[in-house]
């Protein structure tokens, strides 16, 4: 499409021509953008050409220093057409048309800067200064801004302008277009993914993306008020405001489920910005991925900070197939430990290191009570030739490496499914149905073979006192070592890997004897945690207390982007999630913004869902809904065997009356028999639980079942509430009669 046929029928001919005015500008804007990528172009052949290698009479020095350059070369080359290439809804999005003393100025601004060849610019970078007034111009505070335009752009076509006037009388030679862009934007039908507001972000907003960058930044306010896109935005401000910072430190963003990761992780690359590591709760942990929800029992037992003393109880405990005494020859004199002793010696190496960094302190102590056992017998022999002979003995390296081995911390988590040990671990710290329950659900994670999004936080809390499993270098066997091999039957080894992480053994661990579920649950390798420079936590009130443990070991140093509503959370203990919370932080500065225009639901629907929430929650953060569609909810009283049915029918329905995404959202109890919904239409509708639909918008929803809704989840009516609160324009909420 051209310039000239952005003129469409039904479009009156000044907008008309306003377009293809705008359009002009675009034209020249992307010339520029051409011409840029050449320049790419050219740089890349440089740096190909610096790391040649194959030019006669070049010294070594040189060519190091040319392969050097290339990669700088090509590497920033890279990252420039990238950012060139980054053009998803339209680089060009808004112009400000400004009234000085000198004259008048016009402003285009974009997702990148770009100037012309005599670098004058053509767009300016959202983020830049010059650009806040499209943000923060207000009819009462202008900022000199006559006229505050919208451009919408399919790629390089400009398709539509929406104008905004700060003043109270336009100037005769300005044309003035349509309704405003923020109405216009929010009655755009919803996708997959969340769209970026760059273009329309409220004064407000933009005073909470451009705050300071110091300590604690909390955006809070109730549903559909724009906390979390605000708060991408905020993130992709910092990286251009100070990238050397919080790109070499890094950006976490942490959300509530994987739905809504993939939900959100177009956000920042639309900005310009790919560098942000975007995790769900259940995959913060390197090495670790979990989507499944527990039974809110269970998630209560594994998310109060009482879970921690079991851990510990656990973390110190031998694994099930460790020997219990050891029993060899050394020099000449029989050594004997048994387990008494051993146990004394485990105790005492834990008060000062983690057990999978304490080997060679293990070794050390077991050779000092081996010691003070043969030291009467030995008169001839010194101490220190002793514990040479000692650590060198195959018999004594076998027994280490299954006595102290080093364990994952998951297959700890994997020993609170056996009743013996659940029962040692939480004997006077749980009752005995809370043990009963969090024995029942590590008995689900071998089932399913599948960790829960609580078990992170166990997994990570693990790490912590275990410490990281050691990689070590694997070295062959030497002639003599091979020939002992067969010596070590008492333990019943079947290949040495000496100076290796552990011995192989025919029955013992998960690891030596997995079963398929087994393997699954410790497949990869835990890593050592990320410290960030900032890290930025949305759906915050849904953290329990060992997830802010969790989240707050990755930003100890950092800055934080807090976003959240209590009256949406799903965490029973509010007294127990505070505590952790602030500990997390620390004594960092606060800065707070509250959000409390509801931009997504319409009037209609959001004032059926404030009055459920405000029968329980009197307090709740109502914000005020801005548009109305003169369609109030539909409620349908319907009888348990007619549930699929009545879902199938209102879901047909609401495919006629919206246009985007339609989410059927179900208790546990009725998602088996809605299975088919998905089917009407794959691109559109989907079937979702209540707890997953956080942070997620949809065109229209189809809410099942309330009352099971609310006793199902941790939340209860909050998660009701969040549930009621997903629909931009319609709503469907069918009520299961007993």
């Amino acid at each position: 499409m051209t310039a000239q046929q952005t003129g469409a029928p039904g479009i009156p001919p000044e907008v008309a021509a306003e377009i293809e005015l705008e359009q002009a500008h675009v034209d020249r804007v992307y010339s520029e953008l051409r011409k840029a990528g050449d320049r790419v172009s050219l740089v890349e052949a440089e740096g190909l050409a610096r790391g040649r290698t194959d030019r006669t009479g070049v010294a070594r020095d040189e060519e190091i220093t040319g392969l050097f350059e290339r990669d700088a070369l090509m590497f920033s080359a890279g990252k420039r057409r990238a950012s060139l290439e980054q053009q998803y809804e339209g680089l060009v999005f808004g112009r400000l048309d400004l009234e000085h003393q000198d004259g008048r100025e016009l402003r285009y601004i974009g997702r990148i800067g770009v100037r012309d060849d005599d670098y004058e610019p053509l767009v300016i970078d959202w983020r830049a200064p010059a650009a806040s007034a499209f943000y923060r111009a207000t009819p009462v505070e202008p900022m000199d801004v006559l006229r505050r335009r919208v451009l919408r752009c399919r790629d390089a076509v400009v398709i539509g302008v929406e104008d905004d006037l700060m003043v109270a009388e336009a100037p005769d030679d300005l044309v003035i277009v349509g309704d405003g862009a923020l109405m216009a934007a929010l009655i755009r039908t919803r996708g997959a993914q969340m769209r970026d507001i760059v273009a329309t972000i409220q004064r407000h907003q933009d005073e909470a993306i451009r705050a300071s960058a110091r300590g604690i930044t909390e955006i809070t306010g109730g549903p559909g008020t724009g906390k979390t896109v605000v708060a991408l935005h905020r993130a992709a401000y910092l990286l251009y405001s100070d990238r050397r910072r919080y790109e070499s430190g890094g950006i976490l963003v942490v959300g509530p489920s994987s739905a809504y990761t993939a939900y959100i992780e177009r956000v920042l690359p639309s900005l310009g910005e790919d560098t942000v590591t975007l995790r769900s709760l259940g995959d913060v942990v390197d090495g670790t991925t979990a989507a499944r929800l527990d039974e809110p029992e269970a998630a209560r037992v594994k998310g109060s900070l009482t879970i921690r003393q079991v851990l510990s109880r656990a973390a110190r405990d031998l694994p099930p197939e460790a020997p219990d005494q050891l029993r060899t020859m050394v020099a000449g004199q029989p050594v004997r430990l048994d387990r008494q002793q051993l146990q004394q010696i485990r105790r005492r190496v834990l008060r000062n290191h983690q057990h999978n960094l304490a080997h060679d302190a293990v070794v050390e102590a077991l050779g000092d009570a081996a010691w003070l056992q043969v030291r009467p017998h030995v008169a001839s022999l010194e101490k220190a030739e002793f514990i040479d002979r000692f650590e060198d003995h195959l018999e004594v390296e076998a027994f280490v490496r299954e006595w102290w081995r080093p364990i994952d911390p998951r297959e700890v988590l994997l020993w609170l499914a056996d009743d013996r040990r659940i029962a040692r671990y939480t004997q006077g710290i749980l009752s005995e149905a809370d043990a009963r329950v969090l024995r029942q659900s590590m008995v689900e994670a071998l089932e399913s073979s599948t960790w829960s999004v609580a078990d992170a936080a166990l997994i990570d809390d693990v790490s912590l006192r275990l410490g990281i499993v050691q990689e070590r270098p694997r070295e062959e066997a030497g002639f003599y070592q091979i020939e002992e091999m067969g010596n070590l039957s008492e333990y019943g080894v079947t290949e040495v890997e000496v100076a290796g992480s552990r011995a192989q053994t025919a029955d013992v661990t998960f690891e030596r004897n997995p079963t398929d579920a087994r393997e699954r649950l410790l497949a990869g390798r835990i890593a050592k945690s990320e410290d960030y420079a900032h890290v930025l936590v949305d759906e915050a009130q849904d953290l329990s207390p060992m997830q802010w443990r969790m989240v707050g070991r990755r930003g100890r140093y950092a800055s934080w982007t807090v976003v959240g509503d209590a009256a949406q959370s799903s965490w029973p203990d509010e007294a127990e999630s505070t505590a952790a919370r602030e500990d997390a932080f620390g004594t960092k500065p606060r800065q707070r913004f509250q959000m409390t225009t509801n931009y997504r639901n319409a009037r209609e629907i959001f004032d059926y869902a404030a009055e459920v929430i405000r029968r329980e929650v009197p307090g709740a953060d109502i914000p005020d809904a801005v548009r109305e569609t003169g369609v109030d909810p539909v409620v349908t009283r319907v009888a348990g065997s007619a549930v699929a049915d009545a879902a199938l029918d209102a879901t047909k329905l609401l495919l006629d009356e919206v246009e985007g995404a339609i989410a059927v959202i179900a208790p546990a109890r009725w998602r088996p028999h809605l299975q088919h919904v998905a089917d009407l239409a794959p691109e559109r509708a989907m079937l979702i639980d209540p707890m997953s639909t956080k942070g997620l918008e949809y065109d229209a929803t189809v809410v099942v079942d309330p009352p099971e809704i609310t006793r199902e989840s941790p939340g209860g009516i909050r998660v009701l509430y969040v549930a009621l609160t997903r629909a931009a324009h319609r709503m469907t909420v069918l009520e299961v009669q007993p």
